[in-house]
Formats: C-alpha cells, sequence, structure tokens
C-alpha cells in the first residue's frame, strides 16, 4: 500500500501516532530514549493497524534498527540504538529455536496419527459443539502448559485442533485463540509454567542481598501461585464459552479447505453422476430383523453400500481385508453406510433400525480428511478386465467400496447389479474409500485414479514408538535437568528426523517461517527499550503518578506496566526489569509485602494478549488466519479480565 492510496482515517491515525511519538519524544530523558520511544510507537502503529503485514513490519523496525548505526550522527546520537554485532541474535535466541523445535516435534507426532487419535477422542467426549469442545482443548492445554512451556503445549496441539476443527464443522479460527490464549494462562499455574516465574525467586534472593534482616523476602513454594492461575484459566474458559460468539473471527481460513474439497466433490459427482449420496450412521438394535442376515443379501435389493462396521467391544473395520460380502449383521453393530437419503430411510424403517443424527463411531475413520468418494478407471491392460466386483471380492481386496459405475455414457447405481457385471476397459468406477488406500491404489496397475483432490499425507503409524521416545527424552530433559530449553527440545526434533518419523523435507515445512521472523526481528526492540533506559524512565514515569494511591493501586500499576513491557520486549527481561523496581516500591509503602510486589510482575508478565508478539500468539495467528484487530478485539478484554482478577486473586491469597 504507497502513501497516495492510504484513506483519509488512516492519514489523520498516522498523524496523531506522530504527534504522541513526538510528545514522548520532547519529554524523554535523553535523545536515545526519546528515539526509542518513536521507534516504539511507530511498531505499535504498523501493528495495530495492518499497514503491512506484521511479519514485514518486524523486519522493517530490525532493519529501521540497525541503521541508526549509520545515521547515529544525524540522529543526534553515539551510537546506534542497537549493537550491529547483536541485531540478528534474535535467530538464534533461546525462544525462536524453541519454538522451530516444538514445531518439529508437534509435527511428527501428528505423523504417527496419534494427534488424529486425539482429536477423535476429544470429539468423542465433547461432540461438535464449540462450547462443550473448547472447554475441554483449552484445559487440556492449560493444564500441560503449566507444567512445561506453554509455546510447546500450543504447538503439540495445533493438529489436533485442524482436525476437530476439520471433522466439527466448527471454523478453526474459533478454536486455536481459546486453546493459545489458555495455553498462556496455564503457565501462571504452578512455579514452572513460565520463564518468568522460574526466575522470580532467583531474583527474590538476590533483592534479599541488599536488604536487611527484617525485611528478608521468602520465596515462593511450587504451588504457591496455583489459586491465582487456577481461577485465571477458569476465567479464560469462562470467557470464550458466553462471549465467544461475539469476540472471535467466524471465517473460515485454509485450514478448512478439506470440508470445503469434500463438499465440491459431492456436488461435482452429483452434477457429473446425478449421485445423490450421502454418509450415514445406523445401529442395529436388539430385536431387529435384521441380525443374521449378510451384507450380500441386502445391499442390492435396498441400495444402499456399507463401508464400515464396529462390532461391540471389537476395533472399527474398515479398508482392505474388513468388510466381505459374508459379513453378518449382528446385535450392537455400528454401521457406516453411503446410500441416497430415501433408500436409507427405506432400509432403516424396513429393520427397525437406529439412525444416528452425525457421525460418532466413525467420526474419525470416515471423516474428509480420511475418506470420501472418489472416481477410478479400468485401463486397457488391467487384470480386472473381464471380472466383475463380485469375483474379485472388491470391498475386501482393495478397499474400495463400488457405489456407481459409468460406463458408456450411462451412469448404473446401486440396484443396478453393478458389482455382477463385467468390468470393462475405459470403465468408471465411483468408490467410497479411505484417502490413504487411494494413494496406494495410485501404484497399483489395474486401476488409474482419477481424483486428485484428496488428503495425501503419509501417516508412519509404525513410527510411534519413535515418536513417542523422543518426545519424551526432550520433555524430561526439559522438566528434570538444567540443560537450556531449545537444546532439549531441538534433541526431541532431530531424533524426529534421524529415526524415520519425519523427512528433513518434512521438518522444514512443518515451521512456520512467519512466526520465526516475527519473533526474531522483535528481539533487537526489546533489546534497545532495555538498554536504552526507555523501559526504566516509562516505568518510574507512571509510578510517579500513582506512589501515593492505596496499595492495590499501586499494585495495579506495576501489572499494567509489566502488561505494556511484555507486548513489546521479552517477558524474562520485563520481569528482570521490573521486580527490583517493583520490591523497592514495596518496601517503601506501609502494609505492602515486596515478595507479592515481586510475584505481581511475574505473573502479569503472563498477561499477553492484545497483540500478536507473544510466542504462542505468534504461532497460532498464521493458521488461525487471524489479524491483529482479532486479538486486539478478543485480547483486549482478555487483558482487562487478568488485571482485574490476578490482583483480586493475590489480595484474597496473600
Amino acid at each position: 500500500m504507497t502513501v497516495s492510496n492510504l484513506p483519509l482515517k488512516q492519514i489523520i491515525i498516522a498523524a496523531i501516532f506522530a504527534l504522541i511519538a513526538g510528545g514522548l519524544a520532547i519529554v524523554s530523558p535523553s535523545m536515545e530514549v526519546a528515539w526509542v520511544t518513536a521507534i516504539l510507537v511507530l511498531t505499535i502503529y504498523l501493528f495495530a493497524f495492518e499497514i503491512v503485514d506484521v511479519d514485514v513490519a518486524a523486519i522493517s523496525i530490525m532493519v529501521l534498527l540497525g541503521l541508526s548505526s549509520l545515521l547515529a550522527p544525524l540522529m543526534g546520537l553515539e551510537e546506534g540504538l542497537v549493537d550491529n554485532q547483536k541485531l540478528f541474535n534474535g535467530f538464534s535466541s533461546n525462544a525462536v529455536m524453541s519454538i522451530i523445535a516444538v514445531m518439529i516435534i508437534g509435527a511428527g507426532l501428528d505423523k504417527t496419527g496419534l494427534m488424529s487419535k486425539v482429536a477423535a477422542f476429544i470429539l468423542k467426549v465433547g461432540g461438535t459443539t464449540e462450547k462443550r469442545i473448547i472447554p475441554i482443548i483449552s484445559g487440556t492445554v492449560a493444564f500441560i502448559s503449566s507444567f512445561m512451556q506453554n509455546v510447546g503445549a500450543a504447538a503439540l496441539f495445533i493438529p489436533v485442533v485442524s482436525r476437530i476443527s476439520a471433522r466439527s464443522g466448527i471454523p478453526l479460527s474459533r478454536l486455536l485463540m481459546p486453546m493459545g490464549f489458555c495455553a498462556i494462562l496455564g503457565g501462571t499455574v504452578t512455579m514452572v509454567g513460565s520463564s518468568p516465574l522460574i526466575l522470580l525467586n532467583d531474583l527474590i534472593l538476590t533483592s534479599n542481598h541488599a536488604l536487611p534482616a527484617d525485611q528478608q523476602m521468602q520465596t515462593w513454594g511450587l504451588f504457591s501461585v496455583t489459586p491465582v492461575g487456577v481461577v485465571l484459566v477458569i476465567t479464560g474458559i469462562l470467557y470464550f464459552v458466553i462471549a465467544g460468539r461475539w469476540v472471535l473471527p467466524a471465517e473460515k481460513t485454509k485450514e478448512d479447505s478439506t470440508s470445503t474439497t469434500a463438499s465440491s466433490t459431492m456436488d461435482y459427482l452429483h452434477n457429473t453422476y446425478g449421485i445423490d449420496y450421502a454418509l450415514y450412521e445406523v445401529v442395529v438394535p436388539e430385536g431387529s430383523k435384521l441380525i443374521g442376515q449378510k451384507l450380500d443379501d441386502v445391499e442390492t435389493s435396498y441400495r444402499i453400500r456399507v463401508i464400515a462396521s464396529k462390532r461391540s467391544g471389537q476395533e472399527t473395520r474398515v479398508g482392505p481385508n474388513t468388510l466381505a460380502r459374508d459379513t453378518e449383521f449382528e446385535p450392537g453393530m455400528v454401521l457406516g453406510i453411503v446410500a441416497a437419503p430415501e433408500h436409507l430411510d427405506h432400509f432403516v424403517e424396513k429393520y427397525d433400525l437406529k439412525k444416528r443424527d452425525s457421525l460418532r463411531t466413525f467420526s474419525e475413520s470416515l471423516s474428509a480428511t480420511k475418506a470420501g468418494i472418489a472416481e477410478i478407471v479400468i485401463p486397457p491392460g488391467s487384470n480386472l478386465v473381464g471380472k466383475s466386483a463380485r469375483d474379485v471380492w472388491m470391498r475386501k481386496v482393495y478397499g474400495i467400496a463400488m457405489v456407481a459405475l459409468h460406463r458408456n455414457g450411462n451412469t448404473l447405481g446401486e440396484g443396478d447389479n453393478i458389482r455382477d457385471l463385467p468390468l470393462q476397459a475405459g470403465d468408471t468406477l465411483v468408490v467410497h474409500t479411505a484417502w490413504d488406500n487411494l494413494t496406494r491404489l495410485k501404484k497399483d496397475r489395474n486401476f488409474v485414479v482419477v481424483t486428485t483432490e484428496f488428503p495425501q499425507e503419509e501417516e508412519r503409524p509404525h513410527k510411534l514408538g519413535w515418536a513417542a521416545v523422543f518426545f519424551a527424552i526432550a520433555l524430561s530433559m526439559v522438566l528434570f535437568t538444567d540443560l537450556r530449553l531449545s537444546v532439549a527440545l531441538l534433541t526431541g526434533a532431530v531424533g524426529m528426523v534421524l529415526s524415520g518419523v519425519l523427512k528433513i523435507e518434512e521438518a522444514y515445512e512443518a515451521v512456520s517461517w512467519k512466526t520465526v521472523f516475527l519473533l526474531a526481528s522483535l528481539i533487537p526492540l526489546g533489546l534497545a527499550v532495555e538498554t536504552s533506559g526507555t523501559a526504566r524512565w516509562i516505568a518510574e514515569q507512571t509510578l510517579s503518578v500513582v506512589g501515593h494511591m492505596p496499595v492495590w493501586v499501586i499494585q495495579f500499576a506495576v501489572a499494567a506496566l509489566a502488561t505494556f513491557f511484555t507486548l513489546v520486549m521479552s517477558n524474562v527481561g520485563a520481569t528482570v526489569l521490573l521486580v527490583p523496581l517493583a520490591v523497592n516500591i514495596a518496601l517503601g509503602i506501609e502494609g505492602a509485602d515486596p515478595a507479592v510486589f515481586a510475584l505481581t510482575v511475574a505473573i502479569a508478565t503472563s498477561n499477553s494478549f492484545l497483540i500478536p508478539t507473544h510466542q504462542v500468539n505468534a504461532l497460532i495467528m498464521g493458521p488461525g488466519g487471524y489479524k491483529v484487530t482479532d486479538f486486539m478485539r478478543a485480547g483486549g478484554i482478555m487483558t482487562g479480565l487478568f488485571l482485574i482478577v490476578a490482583i483480586a486473586m493475590m489480595n484474597f491469597v496473600f
């Protein structure tokens, strides 16, 4: 977008931000602080109004900070705002390398099919309603993130949430943000849940060296903060359950393309072949006349096609070497059926069957991401020419259930004995099949697979053991050793590649490079804010205004400062900067507990919901298709709730 194309409203807003930056620069104590403040205001403007993409904005700010070394004399500075030798340290930072590692680990676990099973379980428990799924996902992620890095917990659940979205029809954008926010909130539940809380006791001990014996602070225990954190998590979940319909974006994102593809495929087959089939789930109750009969006895007569079954207490049977025409119906058996609505209703009524409103037993195995309708052509050299589907037991041997046959311009369907007709070269078979099975059939010379728009990810369930081992190794290193987080997580990521769980190309594809550049490019800005004295100046000015007010007001101001700083610099940097300041303020106020003020800072640095600068928010931004305005709308209210609940709970508990 060029300046000439900017609407008048944008120009006015830009002018307002320029005036704010100029005003702050005038009152700042030094030229260095003035420039950093101006760049900080520019960053907030670019993020809030998305003049360019957020990653482009972050990179531009990083380059601007780098150019300050060249332009220092013109800017009235002795040296640049950031040492150019440290300008790109963000790309090798612990946080960024950790994010790369957890993305790869998450992709590895997903490749084994583990995340699909987790998604199926959540759908089984929570159904397909937003108000039931959000608490289950968000509560689970919050619990996990209370004992491990929240970005790791969020990264692991992105594939799970993606599959739940595809199978429930709920847009991904309405599930990822609650999950991400609760992952951040989960970091406040224990003293090992986030880096600031891990660091807090060390900062308290450091502060104790300068304090007399009667003012020494006690360190916090592992679960000291749990009452506050649990209430914050519950607040976050309730917020999205109650207000989610208004604050969450409802637009479908690119991740919803699978269900869209499935729908367009059915439309195409309906228009081309006149097929009006749908997928149903039916239960055979006790006493039904269907019990004891075989599939072959009813399928042609009632124009239905059974593509999946599940006996009581047994596994789901879908695909090759499972269903055959001599399969007998049993009491309690669940059937997956492809049929026209009127034919299915006639079949259900005839045998007193129970038709379910939606897929439950087969929500995973017959979801749009796992199976669907496809077109297959019989080529001239096929060994199947002259043989019927019945002759070769097509459903059992090849895992494809034929629902229609197109020959010489005519389409034959169920009831036309299509499985008894000898196949001819050029016949087009319309079949229902699992996508992984269709991928295998592409290599079979007896078929030519016409359908190309279907999920063709190769799952590696046989690698689940290796994936679990390296995930456990990485997690153990994180929880039980002092090894740097990025090294521990990269151990698991490299193990996934070396063991064949992921190919190296798949590992590269698993990384959201938009997220990497966004975070790495913002780290120099945080460095400039901290080293230039800008952060300390802002903190001192704010506290000078509220220093004479009641204790809880000053505590609230400390929490608000920590919230602001964590949006523009690392939460660890904000904690290191503000904890000593908060302790000194508390010591000068009658009735204030310096340890509680220090804890206020460490908790408030998790209050990072307004813009996607937190690692978790940056991680979900791409998959969720979010804009900065989405975070500002949902995160603005969450930020206020966080401050109110956190301060209220700390004053109640401590």
